[in-house]
Order: C-alpha cells, then structure tokens, then sequence
C-alpha cells in the first residue's frame, strides 16, 4: 500500500535530492568576491548582482533524474522486491553524485581553504540513509506477509 511508512522514507530521500538544486553547498570569500557552488553551477556575487561563473548541466540533470527515480520508487509498492532494487540503485546512484559534487567543489576560486561547507554537502548523505530506512520497512513488510501466509 502506498501509505506505508517507506513511502515516506523514499518521498524524503526524493525531497532532499530535490533541495540539492536550492540550497549551495559551499561557499567562499575570495578577493573580496563571495562564490558559492550548486549543482547547478559555480556562482559569483558581484556588484551588478548574482553572475552564473560556470555552469554543472550534467550533474543538475543528473541530480533530478535520481531525484524523480527516488520519487517513482514510492509507486512500486506492489513489488517489494523491485522497490529493494531500485532503493539499491538510488544509493549508488547518490553515492556517485555526491563524489561528483566533491569533484566539482574543487573549482572553487582560491581553493578550499578558508571555504564554509553548507547544509548542501550533507544532503546526499541524508538521502542514502532515509533510502536505507525505506529499505528496512520494505524488509519489515515482507517479513509481516511471510508471517501472514504462514498462519493461512
């Protein structure tokens, strides 16, 4: 059933994904100019306003293709067993996104010394922990189903 306590989990772990595209994930003061990395790119704040330095398409496409996954996962409820697979997927998936955003920190001008990590390095992190969650109550149900169709 959809209003299982994985649903919740995934849905989570889909909404942290999705908050990677708002929220920066280091900032750094260089030269008077402060910079901040998204996915989505490598920002400047000048005077004129905020300036787009370099742009990360790949990996903010990449960011909501896992994102959407994690979200459509909720729906396999009827196939616990792909619903663990899939869980399985967005793990690794997420695991490589965050070493990709660890890469793309780098660009920061000035290097990361001095840099101040965000809410935004963390997330990946709490996205692979509420997909372990839901793969424990996927584990839960299947257990209570077997219990069920042992007393039938």
């Amino acid at each position: 059933m959809i209003q299982r306590v994985q649903s919740i989990w995934l849905f989570l772990a889909s909404l942290t994904l999705f908050m990677l595209l708002l929220v920066p994930i280091i900032t750094k003061l260089f030269n008077g100019t402060e910079y901040w990395i998204l996915v989505s790119g490598l920002y400047e704040k000048a005077t004129t306003g905020t300036i787009k330095v370099e742009g990360f398409l790949a990996m903010f496409i990449s960011t909501i293709i896992i994102a959407l996954i994690a979200f459509a996962n909720i729906f396999n409820f009827k196939n616990r067993s792909l619903q663990k697979q899939v869980c399985n997927v967005v793990i690794i998936l997420t695991a490589g996104l965050s070493f990709w955003i660890s890469q793309m920190v780098q660009r920061i001008p000035g290097g990361l010394e001095g840099a101040g990590y965000n809410a935004g390095a963390l997330l990946p992190l709490l996205a692979i922990i509420f997909c372990f969650l839901a793969m424990r109550g996927i584990r839960k149900d299947e257990q209570l189903i077997k219990s069920a169709d042992r007393l039938r």
